[in-house]
């Protein structure tokens, strides 16, 4: 239950502008910068029950995952504006395998298995 898609925060025309990720639960979400930077952090008050560090640890990674997302989505634009392989290889940009990857290794890495299957209503 991830919510990803690119916003128009200011009018601009730049589609990657900013990206949303959710957790499983949708319990905590992060608006973001392309570069990963947060614009918004929206946390249900149960989550804020947990421990400090698995909290930051968890806004980490979804910020993280929105920026590897938004890379992906500013390469896929670059590459339909019609920049060379070479080129999109020197943009450092992350393809769809090393986004797949990255999000593979931060699952494992991190408990995302939500602690109670019970939400707040």
């Amino acid at each position: 239950m991830t919510d990803t898609g690119a916003v128009n925060p200011g009018g601009a025309e730049d589609e990657w502008a900013s990206v949303a990720e959710a957790n499983f639960t949708g319990s905590i979400r992060v608006r973001t910068t392309a570069q990963g930077l947060p614009l918004a952090v929206k946390v249900e008050a149960a989550e804020l029950h947990r421990d400090p560090a698995q909290l930051a640890g968890e806004l980490l990674r979804l910020c993280q995952k929105a920026a590897n997302r938004a890379g992906l989505a500013l390469r896929k634009q670059l590459e339909e504006a019609g920049l060379d392989a070479a080129g999109l290889a020197r943009t450092g940009l992350p393809t769809e395998a090393d986004v797949a990857r990255q999000e593979i290794v931060a699952e494992q890495d991190y408990d995302t298995e939500p602690q109670s299957w019970l939400r707040t209503v």
